[in-house]
């Protein structure tokens, strides 16, 4: 069986700056992969090529097995991948319900708005993450950042993935609301699913991955278990400003 996710020399340019620099690696299946470096390494670039948000300059992208390189980001969340953002992206006027019923039925969003049929779903996601069931009726504007972080995530899962990208999770999220997500995880692996996470809070991400890939100004500079890719002395200097 091929590996659900596999990046080939993936490169991409804005006019002279090099944000991604032929980068390569894969994900096994049901694998938890990390995806550390310094604030402007270029995770969230890379994440932004996989989704089709950003189209590479080279490089192949390929997910279980077919190369989805020149796909629209719709096709690739059809596809099986799907992601959650650093800065959470809510529909403003949309009810939590309403916006994690986005995920349930993303192309056709009017009539979704006003169909009720996935009622039990929209609740299942929004326990699983932490919402209250009063808290279906609420807006982004009502809610914490940790609560965005939740309906983040609660949408992530609606779109039915089987890889799931995670960009900073965890920030803002209080040490409870982190070992619930934390659990979910744990459990979604359990269940098969395949993830790639960036998060700044080491100390929740590593229980939670099997590998760790790091990254400095877009190129790969370490691999492997994720306490010995964090002793690396070449990660130490980049990441944590050790010599």
């Amino acid at each position: 069986m091929s590996s659900p996710l596999v990046i080939s020399n993936l490169r991409k340019t804005f006019g002279g700056l090099v944000a991604t620099n032929d980068v390569s690696f894969s994900v096994a299946q049901g694998e938890s992969l990390a995806l550390i470096g310094p604030n402007g390494a270029g995770k969230t670039t890379i994440f932004s090529q996989i989704m089709g948000e950003l189209r590479q300059t080279a490089g192949t992208i390929t997910l279980f097995g077919n190369e989805i390189s020149k796909l629209s980001t719709p096709a690739r969340i059809r596809e099986g991948v799907s992601r959650t953002y650093q800065v959470p992206r809510p529909f403003g006027e949309m009810t939590v319900a309403e916006n994690i019923r986005v995920g349930l039925m993303p192309d056709n969003i009017w009539h979704m708005i006003t169909r009720s049929g996935n009622a039990d779903r929209e609740l299942e996601l929004a326990l699983s993450v932490g919402f209250s069931e009063d808290d279906l009726k609420r807006t982004p504007s009502e809610l914490s950042m940790g609560d965005l972080r939740k309906l983040e995530m609660a949408r992530t899962m609606a779109t039915g993935p089987r890889v799931m990208l995670l960009d900073e999770v965890f920030a803002g999220l209080t040490v409870g609301e982190i070992a619930q997500i934390a659990a979910l995880i744990q459990q979604m692996r359990k269940d098969g699913m395949t993830f790639l996470i960036v998060s700044h809070d080491l100390k929740a991400l590593e229980p939670l991955v099997d590998r760790a890939i790091a990254i400095e100004q877009g190129t790969h500079i370490a691999e492997g278990p994720f306490a010995q890719v964090m002793a690396d002395d070449a990660v130490r200097a980049s990441y944590l400003g050790a010599a």
